[in-house]
Formats: structure tokens, C-alpha cells, sequence
């Protein structure tokens, strides 16, 4: 059966990548358009497709571990991890893109170099699926 993990989300965090986008928006289209109206509408439209492909991401971002693959969907995105090839699982902070809505992330290195940081809001309970099923695939091969 497969294991669904939420990510764990540091609301703050959401708030800032919406709204440092948000005031940008704001201040460019006001210099830019002469027509309050038109710039505000512009800004507007703008503003909720922002907002909504965020609320997507919030929405979706969840870690599906199955008896033999780890698959990542956030929004549009999605990654198929094979359990076999994961060779390291550290926690992490770092705060490059990647599928988590939280700093509170775990580095999961794989295949050849390849490497996705996830922010499962329950850790252990994910690093105990994920050990279950890498236990059971050693087992075997």
C-alpha cells in the first residue's frame, strides 16, 4: 500500500514568495501604464493567476512512496525517484527551489548524482516508509 506524505509549510515562507512578487508587480505596472485603471486591472489579473498557481503548489506539494518508487508532485511538477538508486537522506535547510514549502527539508541524494529536497511534515514516519521499502527491495535482489 502507499505511503502519502503532506509537506510540512512554513507559512512565512509562503507569504514571502507571494508577496515579494505581489509588490513588484504592483510598483512596475504603476510606473509603467499611465491609466490607473488599466495598470490596476493588469496588476489584478496578473496578481490572481500568481496567487493561484501558488495556492496549486500549496495544494498538491505531497510525497508518494510506493513499494518502489518515491514520486514528488508539486503543481505542474513531478518526479519519479526509484527507491533502489537512493543512497543518502540528510536533513537540510538550504533554500533552493524545490518541491517543499517548508526549510525544514530532507536531502535525498540518488542515482548518479541526482539530488530533490522534500519537507515531509511527518519525517519520521516518511524515513520509516522509506526504510521499509528499501529494506524490502534489498531483500530482494
Amino acid at each position: 500500500m502507499d505511503a502519502v506524505f503532506r509537506s510540512k509549510v512554513d507559512f512565512w515562507l509562503i507569504g514571502l514568495v507571494v508577496g515579494i512578487p505581489v509588490l513588484v508587480l504592483e510598483f512596475l505596472f504603476e510606473g509603467i501604464l499611465p491609466d490607473d485603471r488599466g495598470a490596476d486591472l493588469l496588476a489584478t489579473v496578473i496578481v490572481v493567476i500568481v496567487l493561484g498557481f501558488c495556492l496549486w503548489l500549496y495544494l498538491s506539494t505531497r510525497y508518494t512512496i510506493s513499494s518502489d518508487t518515491l514520486w514528488v508532485k508539486c503543481g505542474p511538477f513531478s518526479w519519479i525517484v526509484p527507491l533502489r538508486e537512493i543512497y543518502t537522506i540528510e536533513p537540510t535547510r538550504n533554500p533552493a527551489s524545490s518541491p517543499a514549502l517548508s526549510l525544514d527539508r530532507l536531502l535525498i541524494r540518488y542515482g548518479d548524482g541526482s539530488e530533490i529536497m522534500v519537507s515531509p511534515a511527518d519525517k519520521a514516519g516518511f524515513m520509516a516508509a522509506i526504510k521499509k521499502r528499501t529494506k524490502d527491495l534489498s531483500t530482494e535482489n
